[in-house]
């Protein structure tokens, strides 16, 4: 396996279809590696120049006779496959292929891209692109792409599918004073794809923090194994853009319904310790925070400002971005008490009022950061004709260094009057903003990396060893034997049962004679459906009856489900009518899974029953990897846990029995790959177990 390491720390770089003519790209690659001060090798390839900006020319790469780390390919789509063979063949590493007109441009362009990508793996390269702007890497330092510009040397990683978003980020960040490590074009991702540059940066002593631009992830599985691993290092911060509901589309059950179509990402992000951003300036907020602030110990945040009216707004903003507002010992608001004007505010937040200079900001700073109780601070400043602005930024920066282990940001409002203290409290690490608004929200990111790094510490996969799998797969084989997809109601709830997730008991009665037996087997009360892999919904064609008390009611529902199943739906495959112990009203809940493209099956949990559709209550989950504190963290997520834990004065349902059946039904979707969908709704919970009435399971 090659090291990747070297497409950004190469010795030394080949540029195929290196140009003397300014404006192509061969010429502005080969310009920019050279700008750059790459200290290594750089072999430009043109079989029609002898030199080029000073390099000796070689007609192919297997003509340069020495070790070669790095190819970048600048010539048209089909040179590339020649080209990509001669490297090969020259021992070449890794290619980073400029060239566009690949699987971007449709059927024969994505067959050529085929054809890159099995010369790469025959010679055992690794391939950045194709359609990429390219690498940068400022240690090294090397640019190997056709930007007009150089990122300023710092520590974030920028990996980007969009190449041309990757120019304007740079021309942009040269304007704020914005450095980076490196910056990675993906392209199409042929070969390599995100989770390959995330454990790049991940390795890269440079790089603090990681920072993403995606439209889609390749490899679901692969990327939160990379993802979760860096996590634990280095917070991830992951734009996703281009949101398709083709997730979610044509689903049949409840659970799929409810998954829209950007639920998948969320619950993979989440579950990988990435940290999902909803703009590029929110992106780009928190990997400047990350950069250079310390990673916060809890979600209490004072407040100090010179202002009424944006305390209000950034106290608003603290409980939005759930955060809390921090409650200062007595002994700090002794101290703001002695020292502050009368008319300020010692709670928080702090106003120091409009007539403060900039000691009244360093003696509340000072004091509120000293607080135990203060897990962060966010610093307001409205320009006045009295306040000494930059002084104020010296205060803040000077405080920062006192308490390393807090972070500070800064919203400083105005005009020209606040520009020359925003770059100072820029140039030291300051995160500085117009409104107290993202302020707030840049803290409240910081401590969600937080509490993601502490659940990737904490938790194993839950798994459950008294399980029937045996069981299980015969009920499904005898189902693909029968031709259907979708299981009857008792070989789902057999299923169920197998996993230990408790379902009323039910038979399935083909005659009249049987439904009378099994109702008698089971004790009145009980509840027929009709059953028929064909039907769905069944109580709106007249196939369900409840509350049956008696041999002669049986019998009669059963002539009566039979008929208006027949009448409603005279194509469906129709088995008999299942029987099912009624069992006592509970809490009703819904336990389910819909199965995602990118990510595999999604778990669901919230509220059951008719109240599915109604509240669309849901809390979404990775079946892959589910640990406890994920089930309980879920469980909490919902309407639904207000009524579970005891609603005016009600007693509280079995929570564990509830926990143990998510993760009972995590477990059975992981163990069968066949299992598409499934629902279990509603799911009777009461203050000891619970009970599945309706198990729906479809295969594949």
């Amino acid at each position: 396996m090659r090291d990747l390491r070297e497409i950004i720390h190469p010795r030394s770089v080949a540029v195929v279809g290196a140009s003397k003519t300014p404006g192509k790209i061969g010429y502005a690659v080969l310009e920019n590696i050279i700008s750059s001060g790459f200290p290594g090798e750089i072999y430009p390839i043109n079989p029609k120049e002898e030199e080029i900006m000073g390099k000796r020319c070689y007609p192919t790469v297997k003509d340069v006779g020495k070790p070669v780390d790095v190819a970048v390919l600048c010539v048209p789509a089909q040179a590339c496959l020649s080209v990509a063979e001669d490297c090969g063949k020259a021992g070449v590493h890794h290619l980073v292929v400029i060239t566009a007109g690949f699987k971007e441009t449709g059927k024969e362009g994505r067959e050529l891209e085929n054809q890159l990508v099995s010369i790469v793996r025959q010679y055992d390269m690794r391939m950045v692109g194709p359609n990429c702007l390219g690498v940068m890497d400022t240690s090294t330092p090397i640019n190997a792409t056709f930007s007009k510009n150089f990122p300023l040397k710092g520590h974030i990683a920028f990996i980007s599918q969009s190449g041309a978003l990757c120019v304007a980020i740079l021309d942009w960040s040269l304007k704020r004073g914005l450095g980076f490590s490196q910056f990675i074009s993906m392209g199409n991702k042929g070969d390599l794809n995100e989770a390959d540059y995330i454990e790049m940066a991940a390795d890269d002593p440079e790089t603090k923090v990681i920072a993403l631009y995606l439209e889609d992830i390749a490899d679901g599985p692969r990327f939160i194994e990379s993802a979760r691993k860096a996590s634990l290092n280095k917070p991830i911060v992951v734009l996703k853009v281009g949101v398709s509901a083709s997730g979610a589309k044509a689903a049949s059950s409840h659970t799929g319904a409810l998954a829209g179509s950007d639920t998948a990402y969320d619950a993979a992000l989440a579950h990988a310790g990435v940290l999902r951003a909803s703009t590029m300036t929110e992106l780009f907020d928190m990997a400047v925070a990350f950069t250079n602030q310390p990673i916060p110990g809890g979600k209490r945040v004072a407040i100090v400002t010179n202002s009424g009216g944006p305390g209000v707004v950034a106290t608003d903003a603290v409980e939005l971005n759930g955060l809390e507002m921090a409650h200062f010992s007595a002994e700090t608001e002794s101290v703001l008490r002695d020292k502050l004007p009368a008319m300020a505010n010692i709670h928080n937040p702090v106003d120091v009022i409009g007539d403060a200079h900039y000691d009244r900001y360093e003696m509340a700073l000072d004091t509120v950061l000293k607080d135990p109780g203060v897990d962060g601070v966010s610093v307001l400043l409205a320009p006045t004709a009295v306040l000494e602005v930059g002084r104020v930024a010296e205060v803040i920066v000077d405080m920062g260094r006192k308490y390393p282990d807090k972070p500070l940001v800064a919203a400083f409002t105005g005009g020209a009057a606040v520009e020359e203290a925003v770059k100072y409290l820029a140039k030291h690490g300051v995160p500085t903003y117009d409104f107290p608004e993202p302020a707030v929200a840049t803290l409240g990111g910081m401590v969600r990396y937080a509490d993601l790094r502490k659940s990737l510490a904490d938790g194993e996969p839950w798994i459950f060893p008294d399980v029937d799998k045996n069981k299980v797969e015969n009920t499904f084989q005898r189902v693909r034997a029968d031709g259907r997809d979708l299981l009857l109601g008792p070989e789902a709830s057999e299923v169920a049962e197998a996993y230990g997730i408790p379902a009323a008991p039910s038979r399935l009665a083909k005659t009249q004679e049987e439904a009378r037996k099994f109702a008698r087997e089971l004790g009145y009360p009980v509840v027929m459906k009709i059953a028929s892999p064909d039907i769905l919904h069944k109580t709106d064609v007249g196939g369900v009856r409840v509350a049956l008390k008696s041999d002669d009611e049986v019998a009669k529902a059963f002539d009566e489900i039979l008929a208006n199943s027949r009448k409603a739906e005279p194509k469906a495959r129709i088995y008999g009518v299942e029987i099912q112990k009624m069992m006592p009203s509970g809490h009703e809940i819904i336990i389910g899974m819909t199965k995602d493209p990118t990510f595999g099956p999604l778990i669901a949990f919230g509220s059951g029953g008719i109240l599915v559709n109604l509240l669309k209550d849901a809390a979404f989950r990775l079946a892959r990897g589910l640990t406890r504190a994920e089930v309980d963290s879920m469980i909490k997520e919902t309407k639904a846990y207000t009524i579970l834990k005891g609603f005016r004065g009600a007693p509280p349902d079995d929570l564990e029995a509830v926990a143990q059946a998510i993760g009972r039904t995590a477990q059975l979707v992981r163990d069968f790959d066949q299992i598409v969908e499934m629902d279990i709704n509603p799911v009777f919970a009461y203050p000891k177990g619970l009970s599945a009435l309706d198990v729906k399971i479809r295969i594949a």
